[in-house]
C-alpha cells in the first residue's frame, strides 16, 4: 500500500504593506520635525453624541493638515541619487503642502501638480511653503488629472513621484496620528480610546492608523467616513479591488478621490473598519458649527469625520468592537480634524449648501401674470411671517401675458415648509418647486 500524495499547503497570504512597528519607527523619525498636535475635548460633539468626544487637531500642524507626516517620511527616506533628481507630486492641496514643506526642509527640488479646482488659498500656501524649491503647475479639474500629469513627468524626467496615499511609507507617516492620539488621551487625561473616526479619501490615513490600532489596541472601533459624492473606498471594498468612480462630487476636495490606492485597500480589507458616507451639505453645516461654536476653521475634509458624529450617522457611538447595542462602552471617541486649509471665499457656497441640507432654503419657478399687484399678492398670500425671499430673478416681457420668475425662499425653520407649500397650492398660481436632485440645482448652489 502506497502513501497517498501529500496535499500542497495553501499559499500564505501576502504580507500587509505595513504594521505597527513601521508606524512606531515613523513616529520616532518624524519627532524632530513634526508638531505633536493637541487632543482637545469637544463639549458640543460630546453632548450630541452622548459620549466624550475628543478632537485630534491636525489642522494645527505646520501645514494645517496631517499630510506632512507621510510626505516628510517619504522624502527623508530617498537615497542621494533620487534626491538629486528631484520629486514630483499630485495633490488636491494638502499633500502638496506637505511635499512643499519637506522639499524646503530637506533641500530637494520638486514639481507639484494640482487640479484647477484647488482653492486659491491652498495654491498660494504651496508656493509660500516651498519657496525656491517648488514649482506649482495647474492641470485639469480633478486629482486624477493632476496624478496623470505627475506620472508622465516622473517617467519623462526620472524624478521620483511622491504618492499621496498609495505607499507604505506614506501610510506609516499618517498612522502616527493614531499613535499620538492614543498616547495623549491615556497620558494627559487618563482615558482610553474606544472609537476612532477618520476621514477617508485615498485611504492612506485610514490604512496607516488602522495598521497601528489593530495591533496595539485591537478593541478600538475604527470608523472611516467618506463624502457621499466620492465613496471610492466603499466601492473598492465591495469590488475587492480599486475601482474608478465615473461620477465625483469634488466639493470635499481633500477627500474627493476617484480611485483609492491598492496598498491602502489591502490594509482596509485586513483591518475591516466600518465605512459610512456623509452628505456634503451635512459637512457644510458642521464646518459652520465648528467655526461659530468651537472657533475651529476646518476645510470640508477636515470637518468630514466630525460631521458623522454631529449627524448621528455612527450607530451606537461610543461602543467598542462592531458597535452593536449589546456591547459595553469601552472608551472615548477620537475624531481626526484632518485639515484647516479652507479658502474664505468658499463660505458663501458653504452656507448655501448647509441651508439646503437643513431644509431651510428652497427654490421655485413662479409664473406671474404681467399685471400690477401680482408680486404683492404673492407676498401677501404665499409667504409666511418667517419666510424671506433671498433670490428673485424676473425679466418682464411686454409681448406676453405672463412670465416665470426664479424665487429663492429661506425659511425660519424646517417645519415652515409644509405650510408654505399648502399656501402655494391654494394661491391658484403656477408654482413649481425645483428639486435638489434636479441637474439645474447645481447652478443655484
Amino acid at each position: 500500500m502506497t502513501d497517498a500524495p501529500s496535499r500542497p499547503a495553501d499559499p500564505a497570504p501576502p504580507a500587509l504593506p505595513l504594521g505597527a512597528a513601521e508606524v512606531e519607527a515613523a513616529a520616532e523619525r518624524l519627532a524632530p520635525v513634526l508638531r505633536r498636535t493637541p487632543l482637545l475635548h469637544s463639549k458640543r460633539l460630546s453632548e450630541l453624541g452622548g459620549v466624550d468626544v475628543w478632537l485630534k487637531r491636525e489642522d494645527l500642524q505646520s501645514v494645517r493638515s496631517y499630510k506632512l507626516r507621510g510626505a516628510h517620511l517619504f522624502l527623508d527616506s530617498l537615497p542621494p541619487a533620487a534626491r538629486e533628481a528631484g520629486v514630483v507630486a499630485a495633490s488636491a492641496g494638502n499633500h502638496a503642502q506637505g511635499v512643499a514643506r519637506a522639499c524646503a526642509a530637506l533641500g530637494i527640488r520638486g514639481r507639484i501638480y494640482v487640479p484647477g479646482t484647488t482653492p486659491r488659498q491652498k495654491r498660494e500656501r504651496i508656493v509660500a511653503i516651498g519657496g525656491e524649491f517648488v514649482e506649482l503647475l495647474l492641470v485639469g479639474d480633478t486629482f486624477d488629472d493632476a496624478a496623470e500629469a505627475a506620472a508622465e513627468d516622473a517617467e519623462r524626467t526620472g524624478a521620483t513621484q511622491v504618492p499621496p496615499f498609495d505607499h507604505p511609507l506614506i501610510m506609516a507617516g499618517q498612522g502616527t496620528v493614531a499613535l499620538e492620539a492614543v498616547e495623549q488621551l491615556r497620558e494627559e487625561h487618563g482615558r482610553e480610546v474606544g472609537t476612532m473616526v477618520l476621514p477617508v479619501g485615498g485611504g492612506g490615513l485610514l490604512g496607516g492608523c488602522g495598521a497601528w490600532l489593530r495591533e496595539r489596541t485591537p478593541s478600538v472601533r475604527i470608523v472611516g467616513v467618506e463624502p457621499a459624492g466620492a465613496v471610492s473606498m466603499a466601492a473598492a471594498v465591495r469590488a475587492e479591488r480599486p475601482v474608478t468612480l465615473h461620477e465625483l462630487d469634488t466639493f470635499v476636495d481633500g477627500a474627493a478621490v476617484r480611485r483609492v490606492g491598492a496598498a491602502p485597500l489591502r490594509m482596509v480589507r485586513a483591518i475591516e473598519p466600518e465605512l459610512l458616507a456623509v452628505d456634503e451639505g451635512a459637512v457644510c453645516t458642521e464646518m459652520l458649527q465648528m467655526y461659530q461654536v468651537d472657533g475651529i476653521i476646518a476645510e470640508p475634509a477636515g470637518a468630514l469625520a466630525a460631521a458623522a458624529v454631529a449627524t448621528g450617522a455612527i450607530p451606537h457611538l461610543g461602543r467598542g468592537g462592531s458597535g452593536g447595542e449589546d456591547e459595553e462602552s469601552t472608551g472615548d471617541v477620537v475624531v481626526v480634524v484632518s485639515g484647516g486649509n479652507n479658502d474664505v471665499s468658499r463660505y458663501t457656497e458653504i452656507v448655501e449648501r448647509s441651508l439646503v441640507h437643513e431644509g431651510l432654503k428652497h427654490y421655485f419657478l413662479v409664473t406671474f401674470p404681467q399685471e400690477p399687484g401680482a408680486l404683492r399678492r404673492f407676498l401677501d398670500r404665499v409667504l409666511g411671517p418667517h419666510d424671506d425671499i433671498v433670490l428673485f430673478d424676473y425679466i418682464k416681457r411686454n409681448n406676453r401675458e405672463e412670465g416665470p420668475a426664479l424665487v429663492g425662499v429661506e425659511l425660519g425653520s424646517r417645519s415652515d415648509l409644509d405650510p408654505l407649500m399648502a399656501r402655494m397650492a391654494a394661491s391658484n398660481m403656477t408654482i413649481e418647486r425645483i428639486d435638489p436632485e434636479d441637474p439645474i440645482y447645481r447652478y443655484l448652489t
